[in-house]
């Protein structure tokens, strides 16, 4: 079974009834949108019209294939020098909450997941106030040294920049450091929205918009691949939406190294921005992929991130736009710390279930999206 779209014909018709005519026209060309493109996809009633032109674009691109992985995340600590209010994950040294692992605590929790062989490890976490340069590096090798041929997909921009101020070293150094550590990518995390305003207002101790861009750059053209996000729900506007995936759309046509874009939901609760309103609904989660799949062109994946999204949104999701619903994840605690209803983890087989059930092929990939196994059994 496949995902069977509405006849072309009848969905040209909801597409233009919609008024989106002439996006849909540029969509069939394989031409570029501009932000008054991306506002009017944003605006208009009809998700179902732009939902239709996203999934257009994504079976151009890969056909009924979504995709997953076998990863695991390690936060390996949560305490952090800067206090941004869309955060639930951070603590203050002293506070009874906060935790930092050492290397031989991160090599022991991967141990602990021989049974589930994953093939990536991703590792984000607090920007620490005293840790040095080495602890970084040592927390890539106690994860290559439980499981040499693990993909280690760590750090965010932020937690680079970090280490670029402290190292004492040129650029040059510190990602050959990384390289021999054992980095293989980045996430894409630390981006939220790539506008002034917003960072002013919600985490202005933090990385700027412009710094992320600049050490997002660094980071390619040093040769590592890496993902990016934007963080949705809160107190963003539409258009500011709009100018983070441009932003984004020509640092991609300038490094080229993003594997894939993951719109991140807010959730609310434990935050300084938990009285702003409520979780996002499922349909601004749709309206999320299906945007950001039209407007990244340049982007080779769309991600459904099942942890924020939920995986009953993100298995919808692969019909609105989005290729990928993560992987089978273990112990996350970020977006857990903040509300999510998600569970900590998903096993294969239901990670190929949603997938199946939605109507699409399950592909097992690497972090780097080599195909391992198309699950046809």
């Amino acid at each position: 079974m496949s995902y069977q779209p509405l006849d072309t014909n009848v969905a040209n018709r909801v597409i233009d009834a919609a008024g989106l005519g002439t996006i849909r026209e540029k969509v069939d060309a394989g031409e570029r949108l501009s932000s008054d493109d991306g506002m009017l996809l944003y605006e208009t009633p009809s998700l179902a019209a732009v939902g239709h032109l996203a999934h257009r674009v994504r079976s151009r691109l890969h056909g009924d294939k979504a995709f997953f992985n076998n990863n695991l995340h390690i936060n390996y600590t949560n305490i952090c020098q800067y206090s941004c209010k869309f955060c639930a994950f951070a603590a203050k040294e002293g506070e009874d909450r906060a935790y930092l692992m050492n290397g031989e605590a991160v090599e022991k929790k991967l141990r602990e997941y021989d049974d589930l062989a994953p093939t990536e490890v991703h590792m984000v976490a607090g920007i620490h106030p005293t840790m040095g340069y080495d602890y970084y590096l040592e927390v890539v090798r106690a994860a290559k040294r439980a499981r040499p041929d693990i993909h280690v997909k760590a750090f965010t921009m932020v937690e680079i920049d970090h280490m670029l101020k402290i190292s004492g070293k040129s650029e040059e150094e510190v990602f050959q450091d990384l390289r021999d550590a054992g980095l293989g990518s980045c996430p894409g995390g630390g981006a939220e929205v790539l506008v002034d305003r917003v960072h002013k207002a919600v985490f202005r101790e933090k990385q700027s918009p412009q710094g992320w861009l600049d050490t997002a750059r660094k980071v390619q053209k040093a040769g590592f691949k890496m993902n990016a996000t934007m963080l949705y729900g809160h107190i963003e506007r539409k258009s500011e939406c709009v100018e983070h995936m441009i932003k984004l759309r020509d640092l991609q046509d300038e490094c080229g190294n993003f594997m894939a874009f993951i719109p991140l939901a807010f959730w609310p609760y434990h935050t300084d921005l938990a009285n702003y309103g409520h979780e996002t609904t499922g349909w601004m989660d749709l309206r999320a992929i299906a945007v950001s799949r039209l407007m990244l062109d340049n982007f080779p994946n769309i991600k459904a991130y099942w942890i924020m999204l939920t995986p009953q949104s993100a298995q919808t999701a692969l019909a609105f736009g989005a290729n990928d619903i993560d992987g089978t994840v273990t112990e996350e605690k970020i977006t857990h710390d903040a509300g999510t209803s998600a569970p900590e983890s998903l096993p294969r087989d239901e990670l190929v279930h949603l997938i199946r059930e939605a109507g699409f092929t399950p592909v097992q990939r690497t972090t780097t999206y080599e195909e391992l196994e198309v699950v046809t059994g």
